[in-house]
């Protein structure tokens, strides 16, 4: 390990280490100083006033706001993120196949759902499919196959790209075994690109969870809507709601990047192999 880390890292020397030192010392100064210049100014607008807080205190808040806006927001993340990763991996496994007839589709539909932007997908799956169908479209399933269609096809290059990184001796070992081609790409080459793209993955459904707030352009009761909102048009405290909200998004963003980072150490351990080798016996004693 530490060879490892001396061929990729040079240890800095007594001038590298004063300037580092320096420089976190003055970074650390310039971010206390604005957050001070922020504090200064919320006092002097009169933001940090209790009677602005106090809703927070009350368990009617919660109950009636922030909670219901949490549950819609983690609810259309969880089904998004589920839906999005399968996107993903058929998709990905669609443009790596030597067929035209299903890479060229393939590629156009994770193109076309790329190039889109996320908040038009969203209004036009709320507004624009009545017009087709005739019949009102669920708020809730707007937002989560919008969501669904541009996360899944960032998740689709992630997983081709992946795929590709892994080296080509992998899956000639799998043809020289005897498997077919959709053998080795879901026994072999997915589950090894989908341990190397973990923190890609990780990332996007971050992102994935935080635009599930675009769902307040359609009044989806997610987090930003009922939390920031419509709970300051009762109480009148946009920012200390929107202060509230953000802490709540945090929070939980941490949570889904702990659970990363654990089950990336747990598949790694998984991944070890123990081979024990049994003692050699003596000749005289395996004659004898």
């Amino acid at each position: 390990m530490s060879a490892t880390s001396t061929m990729l890292y040079d240890h800095p020397g007594p001038r590298a280490r004063i300037r580092n030192r320096l420089l976190t010392v003055g970074f650390s100064l310039l971010t206390a100083a604005l957050l001070w210049y922020v504090y200064v100014q919320f006092d002097e607008k009169g933001q940090w006033a209790p009677a602005l807080w106090k809703p927070f205190l009350k368990s009617a808040t919660w109950i009636d706001f922030i909670l219901p806006g949490l549950w819609g927001t983690i609810s259309a993340a969880a089904v998004a993120m589920v839906l999005a990763l399968a996107f993903g991996v058929i998709f990905s496994v669609g443009r790596l196949s030597a067929h035209a007839a299903v890479s060229v589709p393939a590629g156009v539909v994770v193109e076309f759902c790329r190039a889109v932007p996320l908040l038009l997908m969203i209004f036009f799956l709320s507004y624009g499919v009545p017009f087709i169908t005739g019949a009102p479209f669920p708020a809730f399933w707007a937002v989560v196959i919008g969501l669904t269609l541009y996360n899944g096809s960032v998740l689709a290059e992630a997983f081709r790209a992946g795929i590709r990184a892994v080296p080509a001796g992998q899956s000639e070992a799998g043809y020289a075994l005897g498997l077919r081609k959709s053998q080795v790409m879901t026994h072999i080459l997915v589950p090894q690109a989908a341990r190397s793209m973990l923190p890609v993955i990780v990332s996007q459904l971050v992102v994935l969870l935080k635009d599930t707030a675009l769902g307040y352009i359609i009044a989806y009761p997610e987090l930003l809507q009922q939390g920031v909102n419509v709970l300051s048009a009762n109480y009148g405290n946009v920012m200390q709601a929107a202060i509230v909200v953000a802490a709540i998004y945090i929070a939980i963003n941490s949570v889904l990047t702990w659970f990363a980072g654990w089950l990336d150490r747990r598949t790694t351990r998984t991944g070890r192999t123990t081979v024990r080798i049994a003692p050699v016996q003596d000749l005289g004693t395996a004659a004898a």
